[in-house]
């Protein structure tokens, strides 16, 4: 199929219309790699059968052999025919090898011993070996944006007002924290993923019947995977859907951090606001008709993305409900998972390439800061005045700002003519003082903390990324 005879707006013009990243990708979110997936449980299966001494060794290397030939092509084929999809890749793999090896393949498994296993192989080596990497990678550039501009003064905001100063380095690390915590409950949720081998109904019927240990069979199969069973090893057909949903919320939790930094970073860049910006390039173009318009697209892009795609946690949730041991009600929907997994990295890559973009500008960030300076000394006048004592120091400070309003003086100019303030105004250390004359040092701990919050999560990055070789 041509690229442009897609539907989804991943293949045609996101994850599909970048070689690069889709290359990247393609090993564990396609159908091809889903069946390559399959395959490799089905192998194991009889890898794990050979070493309980039900086949020989020689019929497991004989299935490792066949399934490397198998393709999805084949397997799609075989179910056009027959209209079962693991029997379709059992059929396909019994093909390319021996009368003596065919009964073995499949033996005391069921679909869903399979399909799950090979589910939960897949998102964590796509999650291990791409996701995470990419989601460090960014962590790293805020970390050192945020210790670039650690000093860089910037007006704080609530309610979309200004309110009291802080630096941008200290805003970024704010995310620089939300984002590594998203890290470690990532990696933490997908070392959890669980696998199966348990049968029909997930009791061990099948297995039971030949051997008086059959959880430490399925634990030998799940070993060679690299995954483990449910802690009790009871299950319905299917593995408890818990931990894969356990995984899909933290990566939209985490998509939802990356969502509010683009929001952040979208509005700052208004023309009324314009403390960041992307460095021009003349080969881009911002508008149809306006030629000086340059617009934070890719921030606009993860925002609009994330619309898309955290709705599918509830159908994940829904996903989690099926009827006694098993119904096929979540068969066609659980298929949409992947996509989010895809949506997020790619969400990730824009963001990172943007990030290598961005334009501060602190020296429009000075200008904004003024514009409301002679107000925002309002909080460390109230609480000067009652640290030292002034009875009703927030309604006095309040009557000082309304007279602000009617004749146009500062607050600090106001401040200092006050004369019942006096007494205590003598009380001020030269730092006081130097914070009630120049709101940009009222800037608490930001420096501070946003070294500290760099310096930790740039080693807790080093650990995870210790734990993921």
């Amino acid at each position: 199929m041509e690229l442009f005879e897609a539907v989804s707006p991943l293949d045609f013009r996101y994850y599909g219309a970048n070689p690069a990243f889709m290359e990247k990708l393609l090993p564990y979110v396609s159908e091809a790699a889903y069946v390559k997936y399959q395959a490799k449980v089905e192998a194991a299966l009889v890898r794990t059968l050979a070493n309980n001494d039900i086949c020989s060794h020689e019929i497991a290397d004989q299935v490792e052999k066949a399934i490397d030939q198998v393709t999805a092509e084949e397997v799609y084929e075989e179910q056009s025919r027959i209209r079962h999809n693991i029997r379709s890749l059992v059929n396909v793999i019994r093909r390319k090898i021996s009368p003596e090896a065919r009964p073995y393949v499949h033996l005391f498994a069921t679909s869903a011993d399979i399909l799950d296993t090979a589910t939960a192989m897949r998102f964590k080596d796509l999650t291990k070996k791409v996701i995470l990497p990419d989601l460090i990678n960014l962590e790293q550039q805020l970390i050192e944006l945020a210790c670039e501009h650690a000093e860089t003064v910037q007006i704080g905001r609530t309610h979309g007002q200004h309110a009291e100063p802080i630096t941008f380095g200290y805003a970024i690390a704010l995310y620089v924290s939300r984002i590594g915590n998203r890290i470690e409950l990532i990696d933490q949720m997908n070392q959890n993923l669980r696998g199966q081998f348990s049968g029909a109904v997930g009791a061990f019927n099948g297995l039971s019947m030949i051997s008086e240990s059959p959880e430490q069979i399925e634990s030998d199969l799940l070993n060679q995977l690299g995954l483990k069973p449910s802690d009790t090893h009871t299950s319905t057909q299917c593995v408890e859907p818990e931990y894969i949903s356990d995984l899909a919320y933290a990566i939209t939790s985490a998509y939802t951090v990356l969502a509010n930094f683009s929001d952040d970073m979208r509005h700052l860049f208004r023309t009324e606001i314009a403390e960041v910006s992307k460095k021009y390039d003349p080969k881009l173009v911002g508008s149809s008709t306006m030629p000086h318009k340059i617009n934070p697209e890719a921030f606009e892009n993860i925002k609009s993305l994330w619309k898309a795609f955290v709705p599918r946690m509830q159908t994940v949730f829904m996903d989690s409900i099926l009827e006694h041991q098993r119904d096929l009600t979540n068969s066609a929907s659980s298929r949409f998972l992947t996509e989010l997994f895809v949506a997020f990295d790619y969400s990730i890559y824009r963001l990172s390439r943007v990030l290598k973009e961005i334009d501060v500008k602190a020296d429009q960030m000075r200008k904004n800061l003024e514009l409301s300076a002679g107000n925002t000394v309002a909080e460390p006048i109230y609480l000067l005045l009652a640290y030292y004592g002034f009875p009703e120091a927030y309604d006095h400070t309040r009557k000082l700002v309304a007279q602000v309003h009617e004749t146009g003086q500062t607050l600090t100019e106001l401040l200092w003519k006050d004369p019942d303030l006096r007494p205590f105004l003598e009380n001020l250390t030269d730092k006081q003082r130097n914070v009630l004359r120049d709101p940009s040092a009222y800037i608490g701990t930001s420096v501070s903390r946003t070294h500290a919050t760099c310096t930790e999560w740039g080693l807790r990055i080093e650990e995870t990324l210790a734990n993921q070789a």
